[in-house]
């Protein structure tokens, strides 16, 4: 049975993510965005204190864990913004908004500024002030996820907390919700529910409501979870045999096993996928030397072989597959058919070990239209034109070394 429950302090981020979808309806697109709103009238997706664009308007959120730097480039206007310092910074993960910073002690939250709301049938992009919103407690092993309600953080232990989204929209971080019993792995917003693993070695998928009430215990098992990935065809939770797909559908949710074609190695399983947000293909490495390929549409896995890999990514569906590997080089594969179809000159210098247990740090985001290469040793980040042979289309220059990145707006 489909439930909608909300306790009363969730109810203000729900009530904006409902208003806004209700706003939508019947409106014009087509007015500049310089077009001053009629004052007789709220303006189609207007949102208090952000400006809607016609276009993505992305940023680059970035750190060096050494140093404890942080910058955000805007990619719109190829300016870098100053930050607050974050001593200690060992990871930096993000929910298309929020850049989190993650430390042994907390997660200190920035608002990055740069946002869209996808409605399906159309999106709107938002840019904003950056400005500091505060800290999550909770140390090493920390996992945030979100969604336009809610924000869960889960804690190495297993306790889950939810923090209205409003609230950070609004600059602060609110008093959370605890969520009853511990979990094994992150807990997932997904389909206006939460999705929960529960169990150790062998976990069943639990969908919540979100007071954390049980709504459904679905049968399939996950074993050794490790990895998540929300995309328009629902859930992926990656397991030792393979994934597990959690998907909704007018209000009842199933779970299916995509299992790997072949036995496959602990140390070669997709354990931390790589995607463009709003694609529902997946990639991560295959051990040291190729690379899985998730299409979560056909349920259906590709492994594709290449050479040493630091990085994976993919746009999805058309896209190739792009990897940077011990050379520095980054290539294009066709996924169809693994062969290699692009290469670029050596963009990256001294690169370290490559694979799982490795301490290679670059990274490739992926939007629609352009991938971004970081270059830690060289303090630069490269914007790709991957529609066109791997093109560089820009070159920016940092002035700090650009180890952990991750792209806001999309």
């Amino acid at each position: 049975m489909f439930v909608r429950r909300n306790v009363t302090s969730l109810a203000p981020a729900l009530a904006v993510a409902i208003l806004l979808t209700a706003g939508c309806a019947g409106q014009d697109h087509t007015k500049p965005d310089s077009e001053e709103p009629a004052s007789s009238a709220t303006p189609h997706g207007y949102v208090e204190g952000a400006t809607e664009a016609a276009e993505q308007q992305s940023r680059l959120l970035l750190a060096d864990p050494e140093s404890g730097d942080t910058r955000v480039l805007d990619l719109i206007t190829g300016k870098v913004h100053d930050t607050a310092r974050r001593p200690g910074v060992t990871a930096l993960t993000t929910d298309g908004r929020f850049g989190y910073f993650h430390n042994t002690d907390g997660t200190q939250v920035l608002d990055g500024g740069a946002w869209m709301v996808d409605h399906g049938d159309h999106v709107h992009y938002y840019r904003a002030k950056i400005r500091e919103v505060g800290e999550f407690p909770g140390g090493t092993g920390t996992s945030v996820r979100g969604d336009a309600g809610v924000t869960v953080v889960t804690a190495a232990d297993g306790k889950a907390r939810l923090y209205p989204r409003a609230e950070l929209e609004k600059g602060s971080v609110s008093t959370p919700v605890r969520l009853p019993g511990d979990y094994a792995g992150a807990v997932v917003p997904y389909a206006e529910h939460l999705i929960t693993l529960t169990g150790e070695s062998s976990a069943r998928a639990t969908v919540l409501d979100r007071s954390g009430k049980q709504v459904a215990a679905l049968e399939a098992e996950c074993v050794d979870p490790r990895g998540d990935a929300v995309t328009r065809r629902g859930l992926v939770l990656g397991c030792a045999d393979g994934a597990l797909l959690v998907h909704e559908d007018d209000g009842a949710f199933t779970a299916e096993k995509i299992p790997y074609s072949e036995d496959v190695p602990r140390q070669e399983r997709a354990t931390e996928f790589r995607y463009r947000p709003g694609s529902s293909t997946l990639t991560a490495p295959a051990g040291k030397d190729a690379v899985w390929v998730l299409d979560v549409t056909e349920g259906a896995w590709t492994r594709v072989e290449t050479g040493p890999v630091v990085a994976a990514n993919t746009a999805g569906e058309g896209a190739p597959l792009l990897v940077l590997e011990t050379d520095g080089a980054l290539r294009g594969y066709d996924i169809s058919t693994g062969k290699e179809t692009t290469v670029t000159e050596p963009l990256l210098r001294d690169l370290p070990e490559a694979g799982p247990g490795g301490t290679a740090t670059p990274l490739i985001e992926v939007d629609r239209s352009r991938a971004y290469l970081n270059d830690p040793e060289g303090r630069r980040v490269y914007e790709i034109d991957y529609n066109d042979n791997l093109r560089v289309a820009r070159t920016f220059d940092l002035d700090v070394r650009p180890s952990l990145m991750v792209e806001t707006g999309r």
